[in-house]
């Protein structure tokens, strides 16, 4: 299935581009063929109606980017913050908003997911959200992990998330792998502590 999607994924992005430069009728034509040969790829292999994989896969105009993911790990000492969605856990945050830089970005979801008023302190990690977290998006994915401090707030239940707690690195709760796997938490526990800390890249 991964080869697949890669193959998928490349084609769109190729003829998303192709689309958006080509202003010759005929390859315009093609280039279309190759996206809905993209779409169908991914219909065949994952069940879902073409027009839904169509709705979310083929829909953006338009040189084709990843989207961007910012996440905040916060501590009480020696615990780290995780919220709680759909019954497993992960750090806050998530899609990076229009007209909001990464950093603003985090702190926007650190204030809607925890509750809480934060200051970015350092990067670290960018992460290719492929390399390190399943199941795979039909998208390219950048995480950026954010060390946050926390400055006040207060949490009150919400739409996304239904709960927070600090945990002990070695007291982990089940993790929404998906979006925050204990590697990735214990990258931040790995920051925290270091006296010195190089930002991580993929």
């Amino acid at each position: 299935m991964e080869k697949f999607l890669e193959w998928a994924r490349e084609l769109q992005s190729l003829s998303q581009t192709g689309l958006y430069y080509c202003h010759d009728k005929f390859c315009r034509e093609r280039y279309q063929r190759i996206r809905d040969i993209a779409a169908e790829i991914l219909s065949e292999r994952t069940d879902l109606p073409l027009d839904k994989v169509k709705n979310f896969f083929c829909c953006e105009i338009g040189y084709q980017t990843p989207k961007v993911d910012t996440r905040a790990a916060i501590f009480d000492g020696e615990k780290i913050l995780l919220v709680r969605e759909n019954n497993v856990w992960a750090l806050p945050g998530g899609w990076c908003e229009v007209n909001l830089s990464p950093a603003e970005n985090v702190i926007k979801e650190a204030r809607e997911e925890a509750g809480l008023d934060v200051v970015v302190e350092k990067v670290i990690a960018v992460q290719d959200r492929a390399k390190h977290n399943r199941p795979l998006y039909v998208f390219n994915i950048v995480k950026i992990f954010y060390l946050c401090k926390a400055i006040g707030g207060e949490f009150i239940p919400n739409i996304e998330t239904t709960a927070r707690g600090y945990f002990a690195e070695d007291n982990l709760p089940e993790m929404d792998a998906a979006r925050t796997t204990v590697d990735q938490v214990k990258l931040c526990f790995e920051a925290k502590r270091a006296d010195i800390w190089e930002t991580q890249f993929d």
